[in-house]
């Protein structure tokens, strides 16, 4: 589960780098409250069933913009900036709780 977790943060960090977008990582793993602001803003309904979501959970400031799965999909799709809420210039944070 660990090995997939740091998979998933490698390829999101990996296109935001790659393609010049700023943006923040956060260690959830060290900052208890901005681990609680993060189970605090993500949707119910992208809420597990059981236990806590796990990261990469990505935002836009403090607009949610999705989970990996979402970020695939969207990477898949061609649609990484809207997903991110981005123009095409990108210039905003997006800032990503991580776990290391």
């Amino acid at each position: 589960l660990l090995v997939s977790v740091k998979k998933h943060q490698q390829a999101v960090v990996g296109f935001l780098e790659a393609n010049r977008i700023d943006f923040q990582e956060v260690d959830i793993t060290m900052l208890e409250e901005q681990r609680l602001w993060m189970y605090r803003n993500i949707p119910r309904d992208k809420q597990p069933e059981k236990g806590n979501p796990l990261p990469p959970q990505i935002f836009n400031d403090d607009r949610y913009c999705g989970d990996y799965e979402d970020f695939f999909l969207s990477k898949e799709n061609n649609t990484v900036f809207a997903f991110l809420g981005l123009s095409s210039q990108p210039s905003v944070k997006v800032s990503e709780c991580a776990h290391t």
